[in-house]
């Protein structure tokens, strides 16, 4: 698993936002979602192309320059088997009430986790898209006519001949965001629910009791009611169905009566719901937890901790952090690296980053 740290304003969560663009990119939803971010330009760095050595030393004040570099946004990721990038950048001027929509000017399915034109499967320049062939042989088009603003993962379905294509949408259509879960008194994981099979917790945690359901009678390891026991010694969490409604009840130790998920604390609640979403029966390629400790009591972090580096032996798990003590209990182990983030002159970098350590990677021109 993947821990990343850094002070407010390092770029922890443009890291967050970041890979969920990505995984948006399989729902074709990414156009909207960069509206929602506040369109391309917000994207963009803020400051200036280069940064002299005078500005960094103090000797000058930071000078805008007109900017050299074509406007682009460009997401990737590479894993053993597959790697895939998109390049996202301005239409050409024109007419229209649309200019700032992003276009898609590239795109690239490759084999094993660096791109290298020999290494690619499946190819995007524009509108087009072909599959990939050796050095005597004449590339297999696909299509000519894709729209400039749609992607071809979630626009192009040809298992025979791009499977690949297939296989990747579908790892990043798996992917698991969970950010700060409401637990105010209208939210929607204290409301009894109609109860359904639940192997995926929601991300907003409106089938918290279905899931949690789900996880005791699929799991045979008991992990939720130890868990529990971890986190709340001597309680006991049930399932409650009323006419196919299901509702939370936690019998804590010393109390009469067990309290329904209305009247928990929201500590408690939130736990709850990190355990739903971490002991899940399917696990996912990927899973983004956003500052996990929100709202919990520091007791309550070593064995959520644990919880999430259970969880990390079957899925690639991002946390993303400011809690001292979550990342204390998280570094200990020795499957969780720790990416810590710094800041100079808005610029954002990797602490102890070298030419000689840093992962290499390429990306596919224009």
């Amino acid at each position: 698993m993947s821990l990343i740290t850094g002070a407010n304003g390092s770029g922890k969560s443009s890291v967050y936002r970041s890979l969920r663009l990505l995984a948006d990119v399989a729902q074709n939803s990414v156009v909207a979602s960069l509206a929602r971010e506040g369109g391309l330009p917000s994207t963009f760095w803020a400051g200036p192309e280069t940064i002299a050595r005078s500005v960094r030393q103090g000797v000058h004040s930071v000078e805008g320059l007109a900017k050299n570099k074509v406007a682009s946004l460009k997401l990737g990721f590479g894993g053993d088997t597959y790697g895939y990038s998109i390049d996202l950048g301005y239409p050409p001027p024109a007419t229209t009430m649309f200019g700032l929509d992003p276009h898609v000017k590239r795109e690239c399915i490759w084999h094993g986790p660096v791109y290298r034109k020999a290494s690619a499967l499946v190819d995007r320049r524009n509108n087009f898209v072909w599959l990939s062939t050796t050095r005597d042989e004449e590339p297999v088009m696909l299509t000519q006519h894709l729209s400039d603003t749609d992607s071809m993962l979630a626009s192009i379905a040809d298992p025979q001949r791009a499977p690949e294509m297939l296989a990747v949408r579908e790892a990043l259509r798996s992917w698991r965001f969970y950010d700060h879960f409401r637990t105010d008194s209208e939210a929607p994981a204290r409301a009894a629910q109609i109860g359904t099979f639940t192997p995926v917790l929601h991300p907003d945690g409106s089938n918290l009791a279905a899931a949690l359901q789900t996880i005791l009678e699929i799991r045979s390891d008991e992990a939720l009611a130890t868990t529990i026991e971890d986190a709340f010694p001597g309680s006991r969490l049930y399932v409650e169905v009323q006419n196919g409604r299901f509702e939370l009840q936690l019998q804590q130790h010393g109390l009469l009566r067990p309290l329904s998920a209305a009247e928990l604390s929201d500590g408690t609640l939130r736990y709850l719901l990190w355990a739903a979403a971490l002991l899940t029966p399917r696990p996912p390629e990927l899973m983004v937890l956003n500052e996990p400790e929100t709202s919990l009591h520091p007791d309550l972090l070593p064995a959520l901790a644990r919880l999430i580096l259970a969880a990390a032996a079957n899925t690639q798990i991002i946390v993303v952090s400011h809690s001292n003590v979550l990342i204390e209990k998280l570094t200990a182990a020795a499957s969780c690296t720790r990416l810590h983030l710094l800041k100079s002159f808005g610029e954002t970098t990797l602490e102890g980053a070298t030419l000689f350590n840093t992962p290499k990677w390429s990306w596919p021109v224009r």
